[in-house]
């Protein structure tokens, strides 16, 4: 059995020296910590907490805390699973409840992933900032859903807590029956004494384990003995769903709710011209009218549909301001110009090793390859439209908002009310989906805003389907720009890439705290591009930040969703330049990357690559790790009714350990389709200032007569877990778009994909 030592009394400096020392002791002193006081997850009735994490019930049910936000990637049951496991619980006795929000259910993972600069190594440097990041993300209590970090977040601190709590009630047991600790065990929910036969119930031994202090030590079960991690148990949230008894934020109802309908400036940075407030308030079941900073109106009525009628009649003029003529090319010349700039300005370099400009200037021009990439601005499209119902009663803020982030959320509800953090209690039902765009509070500004002049009344804020795709925060427009040349052998001697898109860092900090905003380097706009796994000797990766007018954010997979796109076509160009097999030339690059290279195997035998496809069909392939997994996938493809189709996709992944592989593969299928609707469908375009694109019949995604096939491949793993919910997203665009060059032998460098083929036929 692994041994964890755990120390409450681990202090702020003895934690950063011995996770950069140690490595493994960081995430046993933080999880030491997060353990927490019994009194945080508050029982109820006869309940009995044993720790921040826990609660039995006298009936026997194990109820767990789930800090992480449950929009449909099932992670309120993998996080259950956890502790269960080490609880040695039976799963028919499980439950969750949402968890309150504290600083002991910190995502302290979370800012490994979004931290704008990390260092790309393991030096004591970048080990020392790692540590110091997830003192940060403690510190300042994060309790954030995103970055495919709830699981790694949780895999110490939820297992450490079920085993903790398993030991308090061994204790319990061996002084209720008067033997020693030794001679009992747990199992499926029991304290067994083999040698009397005699049982006790969780539930009769939960009050006297609870006033037990917690042990010191701790045995975490090896991965032979679990018997809930890595099984596909039923999902917590699946029966709710399907009996209809789920609520979503949608879904809040409240005594005396006030019904609003938001209305915002269509032009970026526009500003609304005065009209006849009076006149508005005097429509039919209209309650107010409420302006919000020149630039947002809501109208309140008794109900939605009122409201959202009452809002279409409003006679509303907007300044457009000094975006009235910004375009989709004129955001394509930026991010060129961004390019041809920086080279002479310099950028910032994210990686480099050996002298890729050096090598490339020596190299013949006939010798050279260059290509240029483009993706367009994407929304999130969430099914569950955007958002909150906020109170302002007795001093007291309560918000009901299916968020990604309620610890921001809490944290702009108190400026906008101008009140503690203390006085702000936030509500999280379930989400009908995030992909990023729920991480954003500015619908919990909104209502909170709204709500503090309605004396009291609650506010539920509802945003159209247009207001929704209009005025999001959206995944980055951006281009990248390669130049490489070849060795003897074809393999790659120098790889050049430069990326040009906007910061989503600087973006989010100018939403979040503008004092603080800063343009610096931003790991999230590069990511996946500098990551690069395959052997290139003379490499060099340069960020050109490119600020607009459009708000974007983090988007499913963020920087890796484009730049997996980018690195693998240009990949593939290689490899078609050395006149290689796609496979074969990527497999020759990864002969010191192992990992890479197995899932890479994985998903070609799946595929079957080689062997012969049905006339009119091809295959391509894509590798991309992100969020501490690696994926593969290949796509076949086909032209059907002039247009391209894919037919297939198999994806392989190493996530690390696999806590629920129904999850795994769900979440695999789930990115698959996401991603391959934006690299069939998706795009946002901008004419006169605003977006074009309103309702889904014009930003569409995949309809069912179009999906694929869907393979997946689990590689087995006892390392810990990895990300799941993000990594199937980035390979897909690239599979697919190396079909279509393996099929057609046209080259398609920008999304979404249309060949031209189908634009010669529509």
């Amino acid at each position: 059995m692994s041994r964890s030592r755990l120390n409450p009394t681990l202090n702020r400096r003895r934690f950063l020296l011995t996770g950069a020392a140690l490595g493994g002791g960081l995430l046993v002193g933080c999880s030491a910590r997060r353990l927490g006081d019994g009194a945080i997850f508050e029982p109820v009735g006869d309940q009995v907490a044993l720790n921040a994490w826990l609660k039995i019930t006298p009936d026997d049910r194990v109820i767990v805390a789930a800090p992480r936000s449950e929009m449909g990637q099932g992670v309120h049951t993998g996080l259950a699973q956890l502790l269960a496991d080490e609880l040695d619980a039976r799963w028919d006795q499980v439950s969750v409840e949402a968890a309150p929000l504290a600083r002991v259910y910190a995502n302290t993972a979370l800012l490994l992933n979004v931290s704008p600069w990390l260092p790309d190594d393991d030096s004591l440097l970048a080990r020392l900032t790692r540590a110091s990041l997830q003192t940060v993300g403690y510190a300042l209590a994060l309790q954030v859903t995103g970055g495919s970090s709830s699981i790694r977040d949780a895999w110490e601190p939820l297992r450490l807590a079920g085993a903790t709590a398993r030991q308090q009630l061994l204790a319990a047991a061996a002084a209720r029956l008067q033997v020693p600790q030794s001679e009992l065990t747990v199992q499926d929910g029991q304290v067994h004494h083999g040698a009397s036969q005699r049982t006790l119930r969780f539930g009769e031994l939960a009050q006297a384990a609870a006033a037990l202090p917690a042990p010191t030590e701790v045995a975490l079960k090896p991965a032979t003995a679990r018997r809930l991690i890595g099984q596909p148990v039923p999902r917590t949230d699946i029966p709710a769903k399907v009996n209809g008894q789920a609520r979503f934020g949608i879904d809040t109802r409240l005594p005396g709710l006030l019904h609003g309908a938001v209305r915002q400036c269509p032009v970026f940075g526009g500003r609304l011209h005065p009209f006849d407030l009076q006149a508005a308030r005097a429509q039919p079941g209209v309650k107010d009218v409420i302006v919000l900073n020149d630039q947002t109106v809501v109208v309140l009525a008794s109900n939605t549909w009122t409201a959202q009628q009452a809002a279409n009649r409003l006679p509303l003029q907007w300044d457009a301001g000094p975006n009235a003529g910004l375009d989709s090319a004129a955001i394509s010349n930026q991010l060129r110009a961004a390019l041809q700039d920086g080279w002479q300005q310099g950028g910032t370099r994210f990686r480099h090793q050996g002298d890729a400009v050096a090598v490339l200037a020596q190299a013949p021009a006939a010798g050279r390859l260059q290509a240029e990439y483009e993706v367009p601005f994407l929304a999130h499209a969430a099914m569950e439209p955007v958002n909150c119902t906020a109170q302002v009663k007795g001093g007291q803020v309560t918000v009901w908002c299916g968020t990604q982030a309620p610890s921001l959320a809490q944290m702009l509800a108190a400026r906008v009310a101008e009140v503690d953090t203390d006085e702000v209690t936030v509500h999280v039902p379930l989400l009908g989906g995030g992909f990023g765009r729920r991480l954003e509070s500015d619908m919990v500004e909104q209502a909170v805003a709204v709500a503090l002049r309605t004396q009291g009344l609650p506010v539920k804020l509802t945003w159209s389907r247009e207001e929704d795709l209009q005025h999001d925060m959206y995944r980055p427009a951006a281009m990248a720009r390669f130049e490489a040349t070849l060795d003897e052998q074809g393999r790659p001697l120098a790889w050049l890439n430069g990326v040009a898109a906007p910061s989503v860092s600087l973006s989010t900090m100018q939403r979040l705290l503008p004092a603080l905003a800063r343009d610096m380097p931003d790991k999230n706009q590069i990511e996946g591009a500098f990551e690069l796994p395959y052997a290139v000797p003379n490499l060099e990766v340069r960020q050109f930040r490119c600020a607009t007018p459009v708000p974007v954010g983090s988007w499913r997979s963020v920087g890796h969703s484009y730049n997996a796109f980018f690195t693998e076509c240009f990949l593939d160009e290689l490899a078609h330049a050395a006149r290689q097999d796609p496979l074969a030339y990527r497999m020759s690059l990864l002969a010191h990357q192992p990992r890479h290279l197995a899932v890479l195997k994985a998903a070609a035998q799946r595929a079957g690559w080689g062997q012969p496809l049905p006339a009119g069909r091809a295959r391509g392939v894509a590798l991309h790790e992100s969020f501490g997994s690696v994926c593969a996938q290949v796509a076949e493809v086909a032209v059907e009714n002039g247009r391209l189709r894919v037919h297939r996709v198999v994806a392989a992944i190493d996530c690390g350990t696999v806590v629920n592989p129904d999850t795994v593969d769900a979440q695999l299928q789930s990115a698959i389709v996401y991603g391959l609707s934006a690299a069939l469908k998706g795009e946002i375009t901008l004419k006169e200032g605003r977006v074009q694109q309103s309702n889904f019949p014009d930003y569409d995604a995949i309809r069912l007569a179009d999906m694929p096939r869907i393979d997946t491949v689990l590689l087995p793993s006892t390392a810990a877990p990895g990300g799941v919910g993000e990594p199937g997203t980035p390979p897909v665009a690239p599979a697919v778009a190396n079909a279509w060059f393996a099929l057609r032998g046209e080259r398609l460098r920008r999304l979404p994909l249309r060949p031209a083929q189908e634009v010669k036929t529509t």
